[in-house]
C-alpha cells in the first residue's frame, strides 16, 4: 500500500506538470450519480492537447480502455486530467468507494477543431466558415466570398487536419465570367501620282528602236485608267506616242470585331468563327499530303475570379484573314501551287480586371511612305523638259489597331424566353412582297407575336436583324 501510495503521487506530479505544459486546458464538470452503469456521454479532447474533468462527488478509482489513445490522470479526488495522445476512442470508468460504479464516459481523440475554428475568426472574420468531426475527419462548410477565400479556409484547414478536411463550402456570387472583346482597325491609304510616259517606235524593213518611260501602270494595258490622256503623234516611219497620267487616290478601311464567350471561373475557354483552307506539303519524294490552317475570329482565354468582383484574366484573342498579296509559291514546273498568307492581329497577355471594367490590351500604330521618281538617265535630269520623260509618285499607309476587354460576371437567364437569337425578328416575304414589291424581308401582321427579348424599335417593324446582343443590322 505505501508503495502504491508513493507511485500514485509521483504519477499525479508529472501530470500536473504535464498540465502546464499543455498547449491548451479546459475544465469541464460531469455530473454522475450513484445508479450503477451510468453513462456520461461523450467528451472530445484535441490531439495532443489537455483537458480537465471535473467530478460532482468524490471518486476513488478511474479505468481508461486504451492509454495508448488517451492518458488519464487523478489530480484530486474530484478532478481529472485528460491528455489526446493519438486519434481515435476509447472509454473511461470512474469508481467510488467500495468499487462503486459511478460513470463511464466515452473519449474521442480529435483534430484540433477549436483551434482551427479560433484561427479562421482571426483570419478572415467576415466569412461563416463552419468547423465540425465526422467519422475521424473535419468537415468545412458554410459560404465563402469567393474562390480565393476557399482556397485559403482549405489550405489552413490542412494544417490541422492533414489530408483529412473534406470541403462542403459554398462560394457566393457568380463564378462565370463573360469576357467581351472588340478589334477595331482603320487603315488609311494615300496615293499620288504624275509623269509622262513616251513611246517611240522607229522603223523600217529590218530595224526596230522603242524607247519606253511610264509610270506605275503599263501602257499597254487595255482600257485606260482614271487620270491618264494619251497622244499620238504619225509620220513617216516614226510613231511617238505620249501618255500624261495623274492620278491621286485615298482609301479608308474599317475593321471591327467582338467575340464574345463565356467560361466557368478556373477553366479555359476557346472559340473559332471563321474557317480552315488547306496548304500542301511535301512527305517524301513525289508525296505531297495537305494540312490544314484555321483563319477567323478567334479568342481563348482563362478566367479566374480572385475576389468579390476581381477577375484574372489569361486572354488570347486574334484575328486573321487570307491575303493572296503574300502567298508563296510550291511546287515547280509551269503550274506551281500558290499557297496564300495569312493577315494576322494577335495578342495574348493576363491582365486583372473588375467586373465590368475595360482594359485596351494592345495597340499598333503603323505608317509606311514610299516615294518613287522613274525617269531616263540624263534626259530626265534636265530642267524643265526633264519632266518629259519622267515620272512621280508616292503612296502612304497608315494601319491603327486596339484590342480591348471587358469582363463581366454573368447569370444564367431564368427563362428560354428572355434569350433572344438573330432569326427571332426576321419574317420572310410572301410571294408578292418578294416579287411584286421587291421586298426581302416581310412584314409582321397585326396579331403576330414579338419575342419578349426584342427591343422596342423592333416592335412592329418590318422584320430585320436587330437585337439586344450585338446582332444588329440596319
Amino acid at each position: 500500500m505505501l508503495i502504491e501510495r508513493i507511485l500514485g503521487t509521483l504519477f499525479a506530479a508529472a501530470a500536473i506538470l504535464t498540465f502546464w505544459s499543455a498547449t491548451a486546458t479546459a475544465q469541464v464538470a460531469v455530473n454522475v450519480t450513484s445508479a450503477p452503469a451510468i453513462h456520461a456521454g461523450e467528451f472530445v479532447v484535441p490531439i495532443n492537447k489537455s483537458e480537465l474533468i471535473q467530478v460532482d462527488r468524490p471518486f476513488k478509482e478511474l479505468l481508461v480502455g486504451n492509454p495508448e489513445i488517451a492518458d488519464v490522470l487523478a489530480l484530486t479526488n474530484q478532478t481529472i486530467y485528460i491528455l489526446g495522445r493519438t486519434l481515435g476512442s476509447t472509454n473511461l470508468t470512474i469508481y467510488g468507494e467500495n468499487r462503486e460504479l459511478m460513470a463511464v464516459l466515452d473519449i474521442v481523440v480529435s483534430f484540433d477543431v477549436a483551434g482551427l475554428k479560433q484561427k479562421l475568426y482571426e483570419v478572415m472574420p467576415e466569412e461563416s466558415v463552419q468547423v465540425r468531426t465526422v467519422n475521424g475527419t473535419v468537415l468545412v462548410t458554410g459560404p465563402v466570398s469567393t474562390a480565393a477565400r476557399a482556397a485559403e479556409v482549405m489550405e489552413i484547414a490542412q494544417r490541422y487536419a492533414p489530408d483529412s478536411v473534406t470541403n462542403s463550402l459554398t462560394v457566393e456570387g457568380s463564378q462565370q465570367v463573360l469576357l467581351q472583346v472588340r478589334f477595331a482597325e482603320v487603315n488609311r491609304t494615300a496615293v499620288r501620282e504624275l509623269g509622262i510616259g513616251n513611246l517611240l517606235n522607229i522603223g523600217g524593213d529590218d530595224f526596230n528602236f522603242n524607247l519606253l518611260t511610264t509610270g506605275a501602270l503599263p501602257l499597254a494595258t487595255p482600257g485606260l485608267p482614271f487620270g491618264t490622256a494619251v497622244t499620238t503623234v504619225s509620220g513617216g516611219a516614226f510613231d511617238l506616242v505620249s501618255t500624261f497620267r495623274a492620278l491621286e487616290r485615298r482609301g479608308l478601311a474599317r475593321i471591327l470585331a467582338e467575340p464574345n464567350l463565356v467560361a466557368l471561373s478556373g477553366d479555359t475557354a476557346f472559340f473559332l468563327a471563321g474557317g480552315e483552307f488547306p496548304i500542301p506539303v511535301a512527305q517524301d519524294v513525289d508525296t505531297i499530303t495537305v494540312e490544314f490552317k484555321q483563319f477567323g475570329i478567334g479568342l481563348g482565354f482563362t478566367p479566374t475570379v480572385i475576389g468579390k468582383d476581381l477577375i484574372n484574366l489569361e486572354v488570347a484573342p486574334e484575328v486573321s484573314r487570307i491575303d493572296p498579296s503574300i502567298s508563296v509559291p510550291v511546287g515547280g514546273g509551269l503550274n506551281p501551287i500558290s499557297v496564300p498568307g495569312l493577315s494576322v492581329r494577335r495578342a495574348k497577355t493576363t491582365i486583372e480586371l473588375r467586373d465590368g471594367q475595360s482594359f485596351a490590351i494592345a495597340g499598333l500604330l503603323q505608317s509606311d511612305f514610299l516615294n518613287q521618281i522613274d525617269g531616263l538617265p540624263w534626259l530626265s535630269d534636265i530642267p524643265i523638259l526633264g519632266l518629259l520623260f519622267s515620272s512621280r509618285g508616292y503612296q502612304q499607309n497608315e494601319t491603327e489597331l486596339v484590342i480591348i476587354v471587358t469582363p463581366r460576371l454573368v447569370q444564367p437567364a431564368p427563362s428560354p424566353d428572355d434569350l433572344m437569337v438573330p432569326t427571332d425578328t426576321v419574317i420572310l416575304p410572301t410571294d408578292g412582297e418578294f416579287f411584286l414589291l421587291g421586298r426581302t424581308e416581310g412584314k409582321p401582321d397585326e396579331g403576330s407575336v414579338v419575342p419578349t427579348a426584342a427591343p422596342e424599335e423592333a416592335v412592329g417593324s418590318a422584320g430585320g436583324l436587330s437585337g439586344q446582343y450585338g446582332y444588329i443590322i440596319k
